[in-house]
């Protein structure tokens, strides 16, 4: 069971290019502050503009850096079921723990479409799997039920839960069981989905607090509310502010100010402006994360 506080990790750029030195020491960074799990080459690390070498190497890096002292969940999710499969593939060979595979965008495939993609993945490599659910980005949103039935596949084992309805994570318990490994992929409304039956959360904001998003989770794990609710209320403006213009580019300008990555993005993406900025740096300061 994968639980606690899963960085949704940046991919970092020098000049264009992925910085491997900067990705693995922020790697190594991340553990050393407690993140209980890495999660490379999602929607935060920039995917959809990696090549598939590039992908394949982060994921790569990600798990020699890693060196089996926690999980590592590689994104290999496409809207194109043979090269999830392929990314999923080498994801395995890599090393990676479990993949996440996101539902296919833009195509729109009806429920036993879903399910058709999944149980293609889950029967040609022998790795285990989380659903991303992610309707906001992907335009479809797999159902309760749908999920029930990949869920008797033995590698279906859970979801990134990024629906922001705080009913699903309970009915999704009620339904499939409490073995099934639930995440949040919503920061701001962890707390709450842990109470409802998550187990815990695939994160943007741990790539700058890591230690108290981790410790947010420790202290939710051993029933310390009163810890948890304090760290909860300390980052809710982090939170707001790494999304108050499309993600990533807010969490990176962080990041730089944190001296852990350039302050470099992709196109279609571009930096985040100066009134984004001023409102990270703030939430930051508020937060405790820098002076």
């Amino acid at each position: 069971m994968f639980k606690g506080s899963l960085v949704a990790l940046i991919t970092p750029f020098r000049d264009g290019k992925v910085d491997a030195d900067g990705f693995q020491s922020f790697v190594e960074w991340q553990i050393a502050e407690g993140t209980h799990g890495l999660v490379p080459v999602g929607t935060t690390g920039e995917s959809p503009t990696l090549s598939h070498e590039e992908h394949r190497r982060v994921v790569e890096l990600c798990v020699e850096a890693a060196r089996g002292r926690v999980p590592v969940i590689a994104g290999t999710g496409s809207n194109s079921t043979a090269e999830a499969i392929e990314l999923t593939a080498h994801a395995k060979a890599a090393g990676a723990d479990a993949a996440l595979v996101v539902t296919p965008y833009y195509n729109k495939p009806t429920q036993e479409g879903l399910y058709q993609h999944y149980k293609a993945i889950h029967d040609a490599v022998d790795l285990p799997v989380i659903i991303y659910n992610i309707p906001g980005r992907c335009v479809v949103d797999m159902t309760v039920e749908t999920m029930a039935r990949l869920a008797e596949l033995p590698r279906i084992v859970g979801v990134k839960d990024a629906t922001n309805d705080l009913a699903r994570p309970l009915r999704t318990r009620t339904e499939i069981g409490p073995d099934f490994c639930q995440l949040s992929g919503e920061d701001a409304t962890v707390t709450g989905f842990l109470a409802q039956g998550g187990h815990g959360c695939i994160s943007v904001t741990g790539n700058v607090a890591p230690r108290l998003c981790a410790t947010m989770h420790e202290a939710w794990q051993a029933g310390d509310l009163a810890r948890m609710g304090e760290i909860r209320d300390r980052l809710m403006p982090l939170h707001q502010a790494l999304f108050c213009e499309t993600s990533p580019g807010p969490v990176k300008f962080a990041a730089s100010l944190l001296g852990k990555a350039r302050d470099e993005v992709r196109l279609p993406l571009v930096p985040a402006t100066a009134g984004a900025r001023d409102r990270v740096r703030a939430a930051m300061r508020q937060a405790g994360l820098i002076n």
